[in-house]
């Protein structure tokens, strides 16, 4: 009896590239969440400014309830953790390790990577804003406004900040990656309209904080959540300038080793 040849082998090739990006993006989704540091960073600070700053009245947010205010600002931190600051540190000591180097070498190709990236960075978003919604109804919430224009403001945020992130960690050492990325975290949280609201700086310092991502993010969602606005144009302008600049940036300079 004869057997046709091949029919006990396993077919040569690369899987499709679909399932390729979607096996990479679970793997990173894992490993982002499995990674403590980045779990503090993301999930747990965001959440604790929330409640701390919602429950006892540090700053004068204007009229109505703090978590009014408080609550879009810590949705753009949030981006900010995950998209900027986690992304940029992890993808920084995979560059030094040779993770990304071997990667590169595989049947997935090098933009099948980022996408990857991105997509598990979505994923973190999504399960960001699920928790930090739920805590801040829980507080007293009322939000207002169409949630897709939330949606796209929460997008174009990721892009900025990941173009960024993907630049800095591309072009520096991993512990200057570490270092520096902790520090535009903290530079942001603070003077970027996140829990201290801008008209509380001076006139100068408030026509160039404006113009940074992090305040045209929570602005927007605030203006959107808070005011019951529709699209935040100006807002969204900024957010799609830093996108296409840090993007652009980031492939144009990224070095895999």
């Amino acid at each position: 009896m004869t057997t046709a040849t091949g029919t006990f082998a396993p077919r040569p090739g690369a899987a499709p590239l679909p399932r390729m990006i979607r096996a990479q993006a679970a793997l990173e989704t894992k490993m982002l969440l499995r990674n403590g540091e980045q779990l503090l960073l993301t999930v747990i600070i965001p959440t604790l400014l929330l409640v701390l700053f919602s429950a006892v009245r540090i700053i004068d947010t204007g009229t109505g309830k703090p978590v009014d205010f408080l609550a879009p600002g810590v949705l753009g931190l949030a981006v900010l953790s995950t998209a900027f600051t986690g992304q940029a540190i992890a993808t920084g000591f995979e560059r030094r390790y040779g993770v990304l180097k071997r990667l590169a070498a595989s049947p997935l190709p090098r933009w099948g990577l980022m996408t990857a990236k991105t997509c598990a960075v979505l994923v973190t978003e999504v399960l960001q804003v699920a928790l930090l919604t739920v805590v801040a109804l829980a507080l007293g919430w009322s939000p207002h406004g169409n949630p897709l224009s939330v949606v796209l403001l929460l997008l174009l945020g990721t892009a900025a900040f990941s173009g960024l992130g993907l630049l800095m960690a591309g072009t520096l050492k991993a512990e200057a990656t570490l270092a520096a990325a902790n520090l535009v975290f903290l530079l942001l949280l603070v003077g970027g309209g996140v829990i201290v609201p801008l008209d509380k700086f001076p006139a100068g310092a408030q026509q160039v904080l404006q113009f940074l991502p992090i305040s045209a993010l929570s602005d927007g969602l605030r203006e959107v959540l808070q005011h019951g606005a529709g699209l935040p144009l100006a807002d969204l302008g900024i957010l799609a300038v830093w996108a296409v600049l840090g993007l652009g940036a980031a492939a144009r300079f990224f070095r895999w080793e």
